[in-house]
């Protein structure tokens, strides 16, 4: 693939192409995880499936994510896999299959499980790649990347609305096509990433130091982070899972027009992640994970009382501020724990999964004992726990990224 890799100089140039590539893979790959999510209604409708199943079909996807992830980026730590990114995209592409022509519930489970397959091997090696043809500018890095990944996501209700609903569960199969477009373009991917796999360690140790941080802060830190992620994913699976069930139950609207209202939140949250990243490397990790997650309390805490234009008009704002935060956190962690760019991508990635996955299921119970509209109540509360943001610690040494890191 060597067209992939823009020339560096030194390692302050930003292979934009590369990241373009990657972030168009994690599009791919994001984009069938979300078709599954988006066709809740239809299994729904279809299998006679209550929340509580729903729930249980999240978290089979996303903890079969979140328990593998860590341990394949451990792996690749150790043992880089740059081929490891096609064979994820294949799980994937099973997984979508299986729900397609699944005619039972545990076929359903199957196809989720094969889903958090190829995500757990997807994201550890492919946010490690990103970091490699970074340049330096490591938050806008994550955020070109991490946009795919959210802009796939905002894919899957558009096209559920506009091409399964009329045709049926099987023709989820269809979407087949981008999986085999990922493998291509991700076995370049992998072609490039073993050229230059070489360099990820060339310096970037004391580069990305902490700037001394003892033993205790660095576990402060990360406990701060993991409490910080639980609010964001308990928040988001309430909206990824049941928000079309929420404005269909709410507002009485047709399936249809609240898939195009969850494609709305959806792109905001893709959106916001591009800004989070960039903004951090300018301004810090800490103040944008302290400013996006305490600073969406407002905004939830409104949501559940208002009609429907400010329903939409809010999750916009919710879904750009509270999504700028991962691509920082990600780097913040990254920089806490040096030389383990594997790991810490797979462990925060994998308990974003796992966490959302968990969230599901307690939100899916949760609406079968009281109601949908409850459940949003109580949930508003969640972003609150951002204010722990205020004990982290100055994990990046005041190093701001300069904007001559980002020429090239």
């Amino acid at each position: 693939m060597t067209t992939m890799g823009i020339q560096r100089s030194g390692n302050e140039t930003t292979a934009f192409a590369v990241l373009g590539a990657a972030s168009l893979c994690h599009l791919l790959n994001d984009t069938l995880q979300s078709l599954a999510i988006a066709s809740y209604p239809i299994f729904k409708s279809g299998f006679g499936l209550s929340f509580s199943q729903i729930g249980l079909m999240t978290l089979t996807y996303q903890v079969t994510a979140s328990l593998l992830q860590p341990m394949v980026g451990l792996y690749t730590d150790k043992r880089p896999q740059p081929f490891s990114l096609p064979f994820g995209m294949t799980a994937s592409l099973l997984g979508l299959m299986a729900l397609a022509y699944a005619s039972s519930y545990g076929q359903l489970l199957i196809g989720s499980a094969l889903l958090g397959i190829g995500s757990s091997i997807f994201h550890p090696e492919s946010s490690r790649l990103a970091r490699l043809a970074s340049g330096g500018a490591h938050g806008l890095a994550q955020s070109i990347f991490q946009v795919g990944g959210n802009v796939g996501s905002s894919l899957g209700p558009l096209l559920v609305a506009f091409f399964v609903l009329p045709r049926g569960q099987a023709s989820l199969a269809w979407f087949g096509l981008l999986a085999l477009c990922g493998i291509a373009v991700l076995t370049g991917l992998g072609s490039w990433y073993k050229r230059h796999g070489r360099l990820r360690t060339g310096g970037s140790r004391t580069r990305d130091a902490a700037s001394a941080l003892s033993p205790r802060q660095v576990r402060l830190a990360l406990f701060v982070l993991f409490g910080l992620i639980l609010s964001k994913f308990f928040y988001m699976a309430s909206f990824t899972s049941y928000y079309v069930f929420y404005l269909m139950d709410r507002f009485a609207l047709p399936q249809a027009s609240a898939q195009l209202y969850l494609f709305i939140f959806l792109g905001a949250v893709a959106a916001g992640t591009l800004i989070g990243g960039p903004v951090g490397d300018r301004i810090g990790r800490k103040a944008v994970i302290w400013g996006s997650i305490a600073g969406v309390l407002p905004f939830t805490l409104v949501l559940p009382y208002v009609g429907l234009t400010a329903t939409v008009a809010l999750s916009v704002v919710i879904g750009v501020i509270l999504s700028s935060a991962f691509s920082a956190i990600v780097v913040y962690a990254q920089e806490l724990m040096p030389g383990r760019v594997g790991m810490v991508s797979g462990m925060f990635f994998g308990l974003a999964f796992g966490l959302g996955g968990i969230g599901a299921a307690l939100v899916g119970a949760l609406a079968d004992f009281t109601s949908i509209e409850f459940v949003y109540r109580v949930c508003a509360f969640l972003p609150a726990l951002g204010f722990l943001a205020a004990f982290l610690p100055d994990a990046e040494g005041r190093r701001i990224v300069s904007r001559s890191t980002l020429k090239g």
